[in-house]
């Protein structure tokens, strides 16, 4: 059975009438990548600094390593046991890049002092350049040596590929998933799905706020499917009666389905129809994220 390192239950964050994070329940196992997807304003920074004891949750409860995220002395103790790089990659500009790693070590007695000089390396990054001077990726990059090298139980990462070029974020990814291999959890926010599929083994997909999916990358892919069935004459359907149909589009004989499992009692139950031709379409990530996201604005009550 996997053991679960965060855990929120009802977590929920308001801001006078608007809710930025509606009742959030999760569970992430030990020693996964997860990737946790959304538009932005979806409430992805703000969930992750809840989780960090950085902003107070208006209700529900939450865990990261069987420490209780709203407990003050508990947060404090998960903020030493979790790194953290966050979205806007703030640093000392005042500092060279030799001098933030060097001021950074001692606070922590497990720095991985290899991973270190890896970086620094596969980066290319000036030791002697000072942190003002560094351009928009040059500072993701130095963000994220001061956070991996912590060698922390879990990492968290907010929008870590952010001013990355293709090669160097090619390089993060590889990094990642050598650290989830090493036993790591790895948490990170994207609203790039094409990276997130590259290595996440679990996805989180948050919609205003509200959770939209959570399951493994595979499930995920194995479950959801387009539909597509052409009839000699426009039918007359209600295929949202069919449990694991989310939404469908009817274009005069033409009907699409975007599912969620229950694939082959939908087909049964729509051959009653008889269409000419049935199609099943796989989908990628993207699709599944962009037709969840349709589904939900298109049926929103």
């Amino acid at each position: 059975m996997n053991e679960f390192v965060i855990t929120t239950k009802g977590l929920t964050k308001r801001y006078g009438d608007f809710c930025a994070v509606d009742k959030l329940d999760l569970n992430i196992p030990r020693g996964t990548i997860c990737g946790f997807l959304g538009q932005n304003g979806a409430g992805k920074s703000t969930t992750i600094k809840m989780l960090l004891g950085m902003v107070k949750p208006s209700s529900g409860t939450g865990e990261i390593l069987g420490l209780d995220i709203g407990d003050e002395n508990q947060s404090v103790e998960i903020r030493k046991r979790v790194a953290y790089v966050a979205e806007d990659k703030r640093l000392y500009d005042y500092m060279t890049v030799g001098q933030i790693i060097k001021f950074t070590r001692p606070f922590f007695a497990e720095w991985n002092y290899s991973m270190e000089e890896r970086l620094l390396d596969e980066f290319r990054l000036p030791t002697s350049r000072k942190i003002k001077s560094l351009s928009k990726g040059m500072r993701t990059q130095l963000a994220l040596i001061v956070g991996l090298c912590r060698n922390a139980e879990i990492i968290i990462l907010d929008e870590p590929s952010e001013g990355l070029d293709p090669v160097n974020n090619e390089k993060l990814l590889k990094v990642l998933v050598g650290l989830a291999a090493d036993g790591k959890t790895i948490f990170f926010s994207s609203h790039h799905v094409f990276e997130v599929e590259q290595i996440a083994e679990h996805i989180i997909m948050l919609h205003n706020g509200k959770l939209l999916d959570n399951r493994p990358l595979d499930q995920l892919k194995a479950n959801y499917k387009l539909i597509k069935l052409l009839f000699d004459d426009v039918p007359n359907l209600n295929p949202l009666e069919l449990k694991g149909v989310k939404s469908y589009v009817q274009v005069d004989r033409s009907v699409t389905l975007f599912t969620d499992n229950n694939e082959e009692q939908i087909i049964d139950r729509l051959k009653i129809n008889n269409p000419s031709s049935i199609e099943v379409i796989n989908l990628n990530l993207r699709d599944i994220f962009l037709e969840s996201l349709k589904a939900i604005e298109n049926y929103a009550a």
